[in-house]
């Protein structure tokens, strides 16, 4: 299929070709058009307090090969064990994200998911390119995760939990929603404790490339 790209407000280069520390540009919006151009080419934005807009193509890229997925015992039984966990898709991508950004996480002061950031990816959820896993208890939202599905490859963003096990389940859940959609692998960014439990790992930034590229060539995306 072709693939009419929005408007980017940044000419990425290669994303092969980056500066210190994986840095592939500077600048530029946070709107559609940019954000979708950047992920066709494994390129996310991380906003660094101030600087301009930093797009970043590092040279390590966390993965999760769902051949590796393996799901804790403890929580196998965890989830048979509360029948009344419940799970939705892209019902509430507003809440999930504000609860992302309120995450406490270890080691960092404050978060990445600022205002602009917020409003950027809610644009792009209502363009169609962002999905989101609920985790509900008794109707109430205890965890959750999001992401961005362009041209059938899923960057995994953030996911957060208010009771324990509610971040796993929902990338359990998510798991099997991409596998059945016929997605093999997903892509996390950055490996946490979390992921790498669950079979996440670092791959060099060329392997990853080539995976993006296969998938595009192989669900027929053609650049224009």
């Amino acid at each position: 299929m072709v693939s009419k790209r929005p408007h980017s407000s940044v000419d990425f280069p290669d994303p092969r070709e980056t500066l210190a520390e994986g840095i592939i540009a500077v600048g530029g919006k946070l709107d559609v058009g940019t954000l979708y151009t950047a992920y066709t080419r494994g390129i996310f934005p991380w906003p660094q307090e101030g600087f301009p807009m930093l797009w970043f193509s590092p040279e390590k890229r966390g993965v999760l090969d769902f051949q590796d997925f393996k799901v804790p015992e403890s929580l196998q039984r965890f989830r048979r064990r509360h029948p009344e966990i419940e799970f939705s898709v892209n019902k509430d991508f507003r809440q999930v994200i504000e609860e992302c950004a309120k995450q406490p996480r270890p080691g960092q002061e404050g978060t990445w998911i600022l205002p602009a950031m917020k409003k950027a990816y809610m644009d792009f959820f209502d363009a169609g390119y962002c999905l989101s896993v609920e985790v509900r208890e008794n109707n109430i939202l205890i965890g959750g995760i999001y992401g961005v599905l362009v041209e059938g490859v899923f960057s995994g963003e953030s996911m957060f939990y208010k009771k324990p096990n509610a971040s796993k389940l929902a990338l359990w859940y998510l798991v099997e929603l991409l596998q059945s959609q016929g997605h093999e692998w997903m892509d996390v960014q950055m490996v946490t404790p979390v992921v790498a439990s669950m079979g996440g790992k670092y791959i060099e930034r060329e392997q990853y490339l080539e995976m993006l590229e296969k998938r595009h060539a192989d669900l027929g995306f053609v650049e224009v």
